[in-house]
């Protein structure tokens, strides 16, 4: 997609990044997980949270928004370190990517990728992983189309005291 400015998520950025999640976890998870604790998920605590961790982070995990000419808000992503368990291992990870619903298929959700591929390539990161819900089939088609793959790590996410299985996905990046 042309006209898109990828930068550094602000504190200001967080209505609209928590709108944005919000509106992708509805629209992605419909049917994957409860539908009460889709329809439960308010845009005002999101939007505090989000600021509150922004305000308490220590710089190991990089939030980036990209953002349209109109200066409306085209996706968000939020990556760092690999995260295994409480242990950061030396590997980059891909916490979180969510465009609005009307921005699918757009290429918002490339350029954000391969931003952060490259930023987790610049830093030195052997490989990349990311979790993403066993069926969610959209998404795991998007990520393989990116280069990743299973790796055959499977956890439970818990949501509202149900399972929903995650399959890990890794790539491995070159300098």
């Amino acid at each position: 997609m042309t006209g898109l400015r990828i930068r550094p998520m602000t504190a200001g950025d967080s209505d609209e990044v928590a709108a944005m999640r919000v509106r992708g976890w509805r629209h992605a998870y419909r049917g994957l997980m409860p539908q009460a604790y889709l329809d439960g998920m308010d845009v005002a605590a999101e939007a505090e949270r989000q600021r509150a961790r922004l305000a308490a982070g220590d710089g190991s995990v990089v939030n980036l928004v990209a953002e349209a000419e109109d200066g409306t808000l085209a996706g968000w992503a939020a990556y760092g370190p690999y995260r295994d368990g409480e242990v950061r291992t030396g590997d980059g990870e891909l916490y979180a990517l969510y465009l609005p619903p009307e921005r699918i298929g757009q290429g918002v959700g490339r350029t954000l990728l391969t931003e952060v591929t490259a930023r987790c390539t610049a830093a030195g990161h052997p490989r990349m992983l990311l979790w993403v819900l066993k069926e969610n089939a959209r998404a795991r088609r998007f990520y393989e189309a990116a280069g990743f793959t299973p790796d055959g790590t499977e956890e439970p996410f818990e949501v509202a005291g149900t399972a929903v299985p995650e399959v890990r996905y890794t790539r491995a990046l070159t300098g």
